[in-house]
This record gives structure tokens, C-alpha cells and sequence, in this order.
């Protein structure tokens, strides 16, 4: 569809196209920059000189590069060229589709910062649940430690108080 719509655009600007030989005084002044003088100049220019292309109105008086320019394009008075609008709606094409391509990539960069913090978050909390965890292993041996003081103590105290019994008897069985 784009390729044929070009192909119509371009036999409209072709056929539209300005014939230097033969366009009259008030079709060289519809060019942009090609006022009454100028037209006159390059009538006259004609008669003595045959006109192919653009570029052969450089042997005029007062044509530069800009109203060749105009000329090859068709640059009306007060319009744009079929070509200027054409690269002026590819521009805006290109300039839609690095808008999309942009907001992909932040959308994307979006998502990834967004699992990173997933993943992050994930990690602190596997991280406080297994010190929470050692914690808990910790205190578990702190008290297996405790008790076994504990144990340690209350047999070195029996040992002690059997000790101190078998003093006691010891020394009534030689007082006697």
C-alpha cells in the first residue's frame, strides 16, 4: 500500500513538474524565489539558450543554488514540495518509532530494576530468616551449655556432700 501511494505521489510531481523551456511567465513566478525580473530574465535567457534541466538556469542573472534548488524540488511560492514533505514525514516516522524504541527500553529498564529489587528483597529476608535461625541455633547450645554447667556443678556438689559424709563417718569410726 506505502509503495503504491509513492509510486502516485511520484507520477503527481512528475507530471506537475515544471517544463523550463516552455512554462509561461506566471508558472516560473509560482517557484519560490522566482519573482516578475526573474521570470523575464530566464524567458529571455531561453530564446538564446536551451533549457534541459535546473541546472542549466545557473547562465541566468540573479539565479543561485537555493532557486535551483527550488526548482528540482518544486518549491512553490507558499507550499512545500511533495519532497520536503515526504522527508518531513520520515523524519517524524523515524522520530515516532526512536520514541517507541525509548519507551521500550525504559519499560524493560523499568522491569528489570523492579525484579532486581525483587531479588534483593528476597535476599534480606532469606538472610534474617537464617540469622534468625543461627539465633535460635545459638541460644539452644547457650542453654545446652548452661544445663550441663549446671549438671557439672550440682555432681561436683554431691561429690562434696559425699565426701564430707564419708569424712564424717571416717573420723567417728577412728574416734572409736
Amino acid at each position: 500500500m506505502k509503495k503504491l501511494l509513492a509510486i502516485l505521489l511520484a507520477l503527481t510531481v512528475s507530471l506537475m513538474a515544471l517544463n523550463l523551456q516552455t512554462a509561461s511567465k506566471e508558472e516560473l513566478m509560482s517557484i519560490k524565489g522566482i519573482g516578475e525580473k526573474k521570470a523575464e530574465a530566464i524567458i529571455k535567457y531561453r530564446k538564446t539558450h536551451k533549457l534541459k534541466s535546473a541546472e542549466d538556469l545557473k547562465g541566468v542573472n540573479g539565479i543561485g543554488d537555493q532557486i535551483i534548488a527550488n526548482v528540482k524540488n518544486g518549491v512553490k511560492n507558499g507550499e512545500k514540495s511533495a519532497k520536503v514533505k515526504k522527508a518531513k514525514a520520515k523524519k517524524a516516522s523515524v522520530k515516532e518509532k526512536m520514541q517507541e524504541k525509548k519507551e521500550k527500553a525504559k519499560s524493560k529498564l523499568q522491569e528489570k530494576k523492579e525484579k532486581a529489587k525483587e531479588k534483593v528483597q528476597k535476599a534480606k529476608e532469606n538472610t534474617k530468616e537464617k540469622a534468625s535461625k543461627r539465633k535460635e541455633k545459638l541460644k539452644k547450645s547457650k542453654e545446652k551449655v548452661k544445663k550441663a554447667k549446671e549438671e557439672a556443678k550440682a555432681k561436683k556438689e554431691t561429690k562434696k556432700s559425699k565426701a564430707k559424709k564419708t569424712k564424717k563417718k571416717l573420723k567417728k569410726k577412728l574416734k572409736k
